[in-house]
């Protein structure tokens, strides 16, 4: 897939500016598209790939999972330290307020990925207001992690070496269209068959996403 860094850039700040006026008109949130239900993982298919039927087969082949594959954790809890999660408890709770619907990540073609059918769990912190966060950790495949990657280089993310994968942050201050200041970005992470994306607005932990990291592969 060709990438264009300037048009990936433009489509970061496009984002921005629509979360700066959500941020003015209903306090920095933004609908989040519920990934599809599904009663248990299954492989996900690279975006890129569209099914072909086979006349001639008379099974459709199941394939089996490694015994390696990253399994998407049952609930928030379990992603974070116990460190990590009581921090997030005092400085900016509750935990998945039915009212906070951010984004994990304002790139479009990163939305597509996690609207694919991902195996996906959903964490956000904080009340519906200009303060919060919102985290995806998904499992993906060999192809999508490489998109991801190159996605997230083209959109001008700083990415370093974390661990069995890649560590991906983009930040900016700005000002509401209420003459208030913000600091708003993201950090994503890919890695060992999984996939953390977390957007926020004037709130991040530090370590946030490397705690994340160290609780599921470390």
């Amino acid at each position: 897939m060709p990438y264009d860094r300037r048009r990936r850039a433009s489509r970061m700040l496009i984002g921005a500016v629509a979360l700066i006026t959500v941020a003015a008109s209903i306090a920095g949130c933004r609908p989040e598209p519920d990934p599809e239900p599904s009663a248990e993982p299954t492989s996900s298919a690279s975006p890129t790939a569209t099914a072909t039927a086979t006349p001639t087969a008379s099974a459709t082949p199941t394939p089996t999972p490694t015994a390696d594959a990253f399994a998407v954790p049952a609930t928030c809890e379990e992603i974070y330290s116990p460190a990590m999660l009581a921090q997030l408890e005092e400085e900016n709770p509750p935990l998945n307020d039915p009212g906070v619907t951010m984004l994990s990540t304002q790139d479009v073609d990163l939305l597509e990925v996690l609207d694919s059918g991902l195996p996906t769990l959903r964490c956000s912190w904080g009340m519906p207001s200009e303060f919060g966060l919102a985290t995806n950790v998904s499992a993906v495949d060999a192809d999508q992690a490489a998109f991801i990657d190159e996605q997230l280089l083209a959109g001008g993310f700083d990415c370093q070496t974390l661990g069995e994968g890649t560590i991906c942050s983009f930040e900016q201050k700005g000002v509401t269209l209420d003459d208030e200041e913000y600091t708003s970005g993201e950090t994503h992470y890919v890695g060992g068959g999984g996939w953390v994306s977390t957007a926020w607005i004037n709130y991040v932990p530090d370590g946030y996403t490397e705690d994340i990291v160290d609780t599921l592969w470390g």
